[in-house]
């Protein structure tokens, strides 16, 4: 499968947009309109979702979102007090993880994908900084569906700042970003509807 990079206009993948301790890069968007409809298509059939189970104080919780964990092996991965074991690869999932690899000119051996059915759903303010991750590796983040608001806030000043994700849109994520900054993904009021989220990591 063959792709073309079509930056968003006004997008400078090479400016940092954390003014502090760490680095993140906005690509825009990496695919074009049709090629980011038809991965949304065959995300949404091909990959087995389950919701998510988080425990938190004592008590195992069902998230409305779904989530699903794949990888070069069947690595472990543990957040939230729940592991995950990893399936392998789909085919449009290897495409996409060349894709970004090409882009971004890092390697990744991992991806953890989300799936939210609407604009009620979200994520709160959280770090990726399980010991499971190789230590300041970068993270990959590939937007399908529904253009949403992201948000960083730093750990210890009160330093904020916040980009649309945009359909076929690729985020990076580098360095000291997750040892200094949370980040989220709010639920909004106006209606949105579905998104695909992939996170591609290096698991050690």
């Amino acid at each position: 499968m063959q792709h073309e990079l079509f930056p968003s206009p006004q997008t400078d993948p090479t400016q940092n947009l954390l003014p502090k301790d760490g680095c993140v890069q906005y690509y825009g968007k990496i695919l074009d309109q049709q090629k980011a409809d038809d991965y949304l298509h065959a995300l949404t059939k091909h990959i087995d979702w389950q919701n998510d189970r988080v425990f938190m104080f004592g008590k195992e919780i069902i998230t409305k979102r779904k989530v699903a964990w794949y990888a070069d092996k069947p690595y472990a991965y543990t957040y939230s007090n729940t592991t995950k074991k990893a399936h392998l690869w789909t085919e449009e999932l290897l495409h996409l993880k060349m894709l970004v690899e090409k882009i971004s000119l890092c390697t990744f051996n991992s991806c953890l994908l989300n799936l939210y059915h609407n604009e009620q759903e979200g994520m709160a303010w959280h770090s990726d900084d399980e010991k499971t991750l190789s230590s300041e590796s970068a993270i990959a983040s590939l937007s399908f569906g529904a253009e949403r608001k992201f948000g960083f806030k730093h750990k210890r000043e009160d330093l904020k700042t916040s980009l649309l994700l945009e359909h076929g849109s690729l985020l990076l994520m580098k360095g000291a970003t997750q040892s200094h900054w949370h980040h989220q993904l709010p639920p909004v009021k106006t209606t949105h509807g579905l998104r695909i989220n992939l996170t591609f990591r290096t698991m050690v």
